[in-house]
Protein backbone atom coordinates (compact mmCIF):
# COMPACT_ATOMS: atom_id res chain seq x y z
CA UNK A 1 0.00 0.00 0.00
CA UNK A 2 1.21 3.50 -0.81
CA UNK A 3 1.86 5.80 2.13
CA UNK A 4 1.40 9.53 1.65
CA UNK A 5 2.46 12.38 3.90
CA UNK A 6 0.43 15.58 3.55
CA UNK A 7 2.25 18.70 4.75
CA UNK A 8 0.12 21.77 5.51
CA UNK A 9 1.64 25.10 6.62
CA UNK A 10 -0.75 27.21 8.65
CA UNK A 11 -1.17 30.60 10.28
CA UNK A 12 -4.52 31.54 11.90
CA UNK A 13 -6.60 29.23 9.71
CA UNK A 14 -9.04 27.91 12.33
CA UNK A 15 -11.97 28.68 10.03
CA UNK A 16 -10.59 26.45 7.24
CA UNK A 17 -8.28 23.77 8.66
CA UNK A 18 -11.03 21.29 9.68
CA UNK A 19 -12.45 21.25 6.14
CA UNK A 20 -8.96 20.92 4.65
CA UNK A 21 -7.94 18.00 6.86
CA UNK A 22 -11.26 16.19 6.50
CA UNK A 23 -11.16 16.39 2.68
CA UNK A 24 -7.51 15.30 2.52
CA UNK A 25 -8.14 12.27 4.73
CA UNK A 26 -11.29 11.41 2.77
CA UNK A 27 -9.34 11.48 -0.51
CA UNK A 28 -6.70 9.16 0.98
CA UNK A 29 -9.40 6.76 2.20
CA UNK A 30 -11.08 6.77 -1.22
CA UNK A 31 -7.76 5.82 -2.85
CA UNK A 32 -7.00 3.20 -0.16
CA UNK A 33 -3.71 4.83 0.80
CA UNK A 34 -2.25 5.25 4.25
CA UNK A 35 -2.25 8.94 5.13
CA UNK A 36 -0.06 10.99 7.48
CA UNK A 37 -1.25 14.54 8.23
CA UNK A 38 1.42 17.06 9.24
CA UNK A 39 0.45 20.65 10.08
CA UNK A 40 3.31 23.12 10.48
CA UNK A 41 2.01 26.13 12.38
CA UNK A 42 3.71 29.51 12.07
CA UNK A 43 2.67 30.73 15.51
CA UNK A 44 -1.12 30.99 15.23
CA UNK A 45 -3.03 32.70 18.03
CA UNK A 46 -6.37 31.08 17.15
CA UNK A 47 -7.69 27.54 17.64
CA UNK A 48 -6.15 26.19 14.44
CA UNK A 49 -3.49 23.97 16.09
CA UNK A 50 -6.05 22.54 18.54
CA UNK A 51 -8.49 21.73 15.71
CA UNK A 52 -5.71 20.10 13.68
CA UNK A 53 -4.81 17.82 16.59
CA UNK A 54 -8.46 16.83 16.95
CA UNK A 55 -8.33 15.57 13.36
CA UNK A 56 -5.30 13.42 14.16
CA UNK A 57 -2.68 15.66 12.58
CA UNK A 58 0.82 15.95 13.95
CA UNK A 59 1.30 19.65 14.67
CA UNK A 60 4.68 21.40 14.68
CA UNK A 61 4.62 24.94 16.07
CA UNK A 62 7.42 26.93 14.46
CA UNK A 63 6.88 30.70 14.65
CA UNK A 64 9.10 33.11 12.76
CA UNK A 65 9.99 30.86 9.80
CA UNK A 66 9.32 31.65 6.16
CA UNK A 67 6.99 29.48 4.12
CA UNK A 68 9.67 27.34 2.45
CA UNK A 69 11.21 26.48 5.81
CA UNK A 70 7.80 25.46 7.19
CA UNK A 71 7.21 23.09 4.28
CA UNK A 72 10.73 21.66 4.62
CA UNK A 73 10.33 21.04 8.35
CA UNK A 74 7.14 19.14 7.69
CA UNK A 75 8.78 17.08 4.95
CA UNK A 76 11.74 16.33 7.24
CA UNK A 77 9.56 14.31 9.64
CA UNK A 78 7.35 12.80 6.94
CA UNK A 79 7.55 9.03 6.52
CA UNK A 80 5.57 8.61 3.32
CA UNK A 81 6.80 7.43 -0.05
CA UNK A 82 4.72 10.26 -1.48
CA UNK A 83 4.74 13.90 -0.40
CA UNK A 84 1.78 16.21 -0.83
CA UNK A 85 1.86 19.92 -0.02
CA UNK A 86 -1.44 21.75 0.32
CA UNK A 87 -2.41 25.09 1.77
CA UNK A 88 -4.54 25.26 4.89
CA UNK A 89 -7.52 26.77 3.02
CA UNK A 90 -7.79 24.21 0.20
CA UNK A 91 -10.52 21.55 -0.07
CA UNK A 92 -9.29 18.65 -2.19
CA UNK A 93 -11.77 16.48 -4.13
CA UNK A 94 -12.43 12.85 -3.28
CA UNK A 95 -10.63 11.55 -6.39
CA UNK A 96 -7.46 13.64 -5.81
CA UNK A 97 -5.06 10.75 -5.34
CA UNK A 98 -6.72 8.34 -7.74
CA UNK A 99 -6.32 10.81 -10.61
CA UNK A 100 -2.70 11.63 -9.95
CA UNK A 101 -1.51 8.13 -9.06
CA UNK A 102 -2.90 6.92 -12.39
CA UNK A 103 -0.95 9.61 -14.26
CA UNK A 104 2.27 8.76 -12.46
CA UNK A 105 1.92 5.00 -12.92
CA UNK A 106 1.32 5.55 -16.65
CA UNK A 107 4.57 7.53 -16.88
CA UNK A 108 2.76 10.74 -17.84
CA UNK A 109 3.74 12.83 -14.82
CA UNK A 110 6.19 13.09 -11.91
CA UNK A 111 5.01 16.25 -10.13
CA UNK A 112 1.32 17.09 -10.27
CA UNK A 113 -1.34 19.50 -9.11
CA UNK A 114 -5.07 20.06 -9.62
CA UNK A 115 -6.56 23.27 -10.95
CA UNK A 116 -8.26 25.51 -8.38
CA UNK A 117 -11.66 27.15 -8.29
CA UNK A 118 -13.42 29.38 -5.75
CA UNK A 119 -16.66 28.54 -3.87
CA UNK A 120 -19.87 30.09 -5.19
CA UNK A 121 -19.96 32.76 -2.47
CA UNK A 122 -16.63 34.35 -3.47
CA UNK A 123 -16.78 38.00 -4.68
CA UNK A 124 -16.48 38.63 -8.41
CA UNK A 125 -12.84 39.74 -8.37
CA UNK A 126 -11.70 36.64 -6.46
CA UNK A 127 -13.75 34.39 -8.73
CA UNK A 128 -12.49 36.03 -11.94
CA UNK A 129 -8.89 35.94 -10.74
CA UNK A 130 -9.14 32.23 -10.00
CA UNK A 131 -10.99 31.41 -13.23
CA UNK A 132 -8.17 32.84 -15.30
CA UNK A 133 -6.02 29.83 -14.33
CA UNK A 134 -8.62 27.21 -15.24
CA UNK A 135 -7.92 25.31 -18.45
CA UNK A 136 -10.34 23.88 -21.05
CA UNK A 137 -12.13 20.67 -20.08
CA UNK A 138 -11.18 19.24 -23.46
CA UNK A 139 -7.57 19.06 -22.26
CA UNK A 140 -7.65 17.38 -18.85
CA UNK A 141 -3.86 17.17 -18.46
CA UNK A 142 -1.53 20.07 -19.25
CA UNK A 143 2.24 20.35 -19.52
CA UNK A 144 3.32 23.33 -17.40
CA UNK A 145 6.56 25.16 -16.57
CA UNK A 146 5.80 25.39 -12.86
CA UNK A 147 3.12 24.43 -10.32
CA UNK A 148 1.70 26.23 -7.28
CA UNK A 149 2.00 24.60 -3.86
CA UNK A 150 -1.67 25.17 -3.04
CA UNK A 151 -1.73 21.46 -3.96
CA UNK A 152 1.38 19.66 -5.07
CA UNK A 153 2.07 15.92 -5.21
CA UNK A 154 5.28 14.01 -5.94
CA UNK A 155 7.27 10.99 -4.89
CA UNK A 156 9.68 11.70 -2.05
CA UNK A 157 12.74 11.02 -4.21
CA UNK A 158 12.02 14.04 -6.42
CA UNK A 159 11.78 16.37 -3.44
CA UNK A 160 15.05 15.03 -2.02
CA UNK A 161 16.75 15.22 -5.42
CA UNK A 162 16.44 19.01 -5.59
CA UNK A 163 16.91 19.67 -1.86
CA UNK A 164 13.40 20.87 -1.03
CA UNK A 165 12.08 24.42 -0.90
CA UNK A 166 14.23 27.53 -0.85
CA UNK A 167 13.98 28.82 2.72
CA UNK A 168 15.05 32.38 1.89
CA UNK A 169 12.01 33.31 -0.23
CA UNK A 170 9.12 35.24 1.31
CA UNK A 171 6.87 33.95 -1.48
CA UNK A 172 7.27 32.23 -4.84
CA UNK A 173 8.87 29.22 -3.16
CA UNK A 174 6.52 26.90 -5.07
CA UNK A 175 7.45 28.36 -8.45
CA UNK A 176 11.16 28.22 -7.65
CA UNK A 177 10.99 24.60 -6.44
CA UNK A 178 9.01 23.27 -9.39
CA UNK A 179 11.24 25.09 -11.87
CA UNK A 180 14.20 23.28 -10.30
CA UNK A 181 12.28 20.02 -10.48
CA UNK A 182 11.65 20.60 -14.20
CA UNK A 183 15.36 21.36 -14.72
CA UNK A 184 16.13 18.07 -12.94
CA UNK A 185 14.01 16.17 -15.47
CA UNK A 186 10.65 15.90 -13.69
CA UNK A 187 7.50 16.00 -15.82
CA UNK A 188 5.22 18.71 -14.41
CA UNK A 189 1.51 18.34 -15.08
CA UNK A 190 -1.57 20.37 -14.14
CA UNK A 191 -4.82 18.39 -14.09
CA UNK A 192 -8.41 19.64 -14.39
CA UNK A 193 -10.36 16.40 -14.53
CA UNK A 194 -11.39 17.52 -11.06
CA UNK A 195 -10.72 20.80 -9.24
CA UNK A 196 -9.78 21.80 -5.72
CA UNK A 197 -11.66 24.61 -3.96
CA UNK A 198 -9.81 27.64 -2.60
CA UNK A 199 -11.71 28.77 0.50
CA UNK A 200 -9.16 31.43 1.41
CA UNK A 201 -10.29 33.73 -1.36
CA UNK A 202 -9.82 37.47 -0.99
CA UNK A 203 -12.85 38.89 0.79
CA UNK A 204 -12.05 42.54 0.11
CA UNK A 205 -10.25 44.71 -2.45
CA UNK A 206 -7.70 45.63 0.17
CA UNK A 207 -6.89 41.97 0.79
CA UNK A 208 -6.64 41.22 -2.95
CA UNK A 209 -4.25 44.09 -3.58
CA UNK A 210 -2.21 43.30 -0.48
CA UNK A 211 -1.73 39.69 -1.56
CA UNK A 212 -0.72 40.68 -5.09
CA UNK A 213 1.80 43.24 -3.83
CA UNK A 214 3.25 40.57 -1.53
CA UNK A 215 3.42 37.96 -4.30
CA UNK A 216 4.96 40.28 -6.86
CA UNK A 217 7.70 41.26 -4.44
CA UNK A 218 9.26 37.81 -4.94
CA UNK A 219 10.42 38.38 -8.52
CA UNK A 220 13.77 39.88 -7.57
CA UNK A 221 14.47 37.03 -5.14
CA UNK A 222 13.62 34.47 -7.82
CA UNK A 223 16.00 36.17 -10.24
CA UNK A 224 18.75 36.08 -7.64
CA UNK A 225 18.25 32.43 -6.73
CA UNK A 226 17.28 30.91 -10.10
CA UNK A 227 19.28 33.16 -12.43
CA UNK A 228 18.04 35.57 -15.12
CA UNK A 229 15.55 34.18 -17.61
CA UNK A 230 12.93 35.62 -19.92
CA UNK A 231 10.07 33.83 -18.16
CA UNK A 232 11.04 35.45 -14.83
CA UNK A 233 11.82 38.88 -16.28
CA UNK A 234 8.81 39.13 -18.60
CA UNK A 235 6.19 40.33 -16.12
CA UNK A 236 8.42 42.64 -14.02
CA UNK A 237 9.62 44.37 -17.20
CA UNK A 238 6.04 44.72 -18.44
CA UNK A 239 4.99 46.23 -15.12
CA UNK A 240 7.92 48.66 -15.12
CA UNK A 241 6.97 49.70 -18.65
CA UNK A 242 3.43 50.43 -17.44
CA UNK A 243 4.82 52.65 -14.70
CA UNK A 244 7.06 54.40 -17.24
CA UNK A 245 4.14 55.14 -19.56
CA UNK A 246 2.13 56.48 -16.62
CA UNK A 247 4.98 58.82 -15.76
CA UNK A 248 5.17 60.07 -19.36
CA UNK A 249 1.40 60.60 -19.42
CA UNK A 250 1.48 62.68 -16.23
CA UNK A 251 4.46 64.66 -17.55
CA UNK A 252 2.64 65.38 -20.82
CA UNK A 253 -0.45 66.52 -18.93
CA UNK A 254 1.57 68.85 -16.68
CA UNK A 255 3.39 70.27 -19.71
CA UNK A 256 0.08 71.18 -21.36
CA UNK A 257 -0.19 68.34 -23.89
CA UNK A 258 -3.48 66.63 -22.94
CA UNK A 259 -3.74 64.75 -26.25
CA UNK A 260 -0.31 63.20 -25.70
CA UNK A 261 -1.29 62.34 -22.15
CA UNK A 262 -4.47 60.62 -23.37
CA UNK A 263 -2.47 58.60 -25.90
CA UNK A 264 -0.06 57.50 -23.19
CA UNK A 265 -2.90 56.49 -20.89
CA UNK A 266 -4.41 54.40 -23.70
CA UNK A 267 -1.07 52.65 -24.08
CA UNK A 268 -1.10 51.67 -20.41
CA UNK A 269 -4.27 49.61 -20.82
CA UNK A 270 -3.03 47.60 -23.80
CA UNK A 271 -0.73 45.19 -21.89
CA UNK A 272 -3.54 44.45 -19.42
CA UNK A 273 -5.96 43.90 -22.32
CA UNK A 274 -3.52 41.50 -23.96
CA UNK A 275 -3.14 39.47 -20.77
CA UNK A 276 -6.91 39.42 -20.28
CA UNK A 277 -7.63 38.23 -23.83
CA UNK A 278 -5.02 35.49 -23.61
CA UNK A 279 -6.40 34.12 -20.34
CA UNK A 280 -10.12 34.52 -21.03
CA UNK A 281 -10.27 33.36 -24.67
CA UNK A 282 -10.76 29.72 -23.64
CA UNK A 283 -13.83 30.65 -21.58
CA UNK A 284 -15.67 32.60 -24.34
CA UNK A 285 -17.00 35.00 -21.70
CA UNK A 286 -16.86 38.73 -22.49
CA UNK A 287 -17.73 39.64 -18.91
CA UNK A 288 -14.70 37.70 -17.66
CA UNK A 289 -12.53 39.42 -20.27
CA UNK A 290 -13.56 42.85 -19.00
CA UNK A 291 -13.13 41.84 -15.36
CA UNK A 292 -9.63 40.49 -15.98
CA UNK A 293 -8.73 43.59 -18.00
CA UNK A 294 -9.29 45.79 -14.98
CA UNK A 295 -7.64 43.36 -12.56
CA UNK A 296 -4.55 42.99 -14.73
CA UNK A 297 -4.22 46.77 -15.02
CA UNK A 298 -4.16 47.03 -11.22
CA UNK A 299 -1.83 44.04 -10.91
CA UNK A 300 0.68 45.48 -13.39
CA UNK A 301 1.03 48.56 -11.23
CA UNK A 302 1.22 46.54 -8.02
CA UNK A 303 3.93 44.37 -9.57
CA UNK A 304 5.96 47.44 -10.45
CA UNK A 305 5.61 48.70 -6.89
CA UNK A 306 6.60 45.30 -5.49
CA UNK A 307 9.66 45.11 -7.73
CA UNK A 308 10.76 48.63 -6.77
CA UNK A 309 10.32 47.88 -3.07
CA UNK A 310 12.41 44.71 -3.50
CA UNK A 311 15.16 46.74 -5.17
CA UNK A 312 15.04 49.08 -2.17
CA UNK A 313 15.56 46.07 0.16
CA UNK A 314 12.02 46.17 1.51
CA UNK A 315 11.95 43.34 4.05
CA UNK A 316 8.42 43.47 5.42
CA UNK A 317 7.58 40.10 6.95
CA UNK A 318 4.29 38.36 6.50
CA UNK A 319 3.26 35.26 8.43
CA UNK A 320 3.44 32.10 6.32
CA UNK A 321 -0.26 31.37 6.14
CA UNK A 322 -0.02 28.55 3.63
Amino acid sequence: MNRISIVIPMYNEARHIARTLFAAQHAADAASVECELIVVDNGSDDQGPHIARQFGAQVLVLPGLLIGALRNRGAAIARGEWLAFIDADIEMPENWFELLFDLESAGQADVMGLDLHTPAEAPWYADAWQRRTLRPDTQPVHVVQWLPSSNLLMRRRWFDKVGGFNEQLRTGEDKELTMRLADAGAKLRSVNRSVALHWGYEGSWREWMGKELWRQGSHLQLLRTHGPSLRLLRFPLLSMAAWGIDFLAISALLDGFPHHALLMLLLTVLPALGLSLRQSAKHHDMRLTLQLWGLHWVRLHLAGAGFILSLCHWNARRPARG
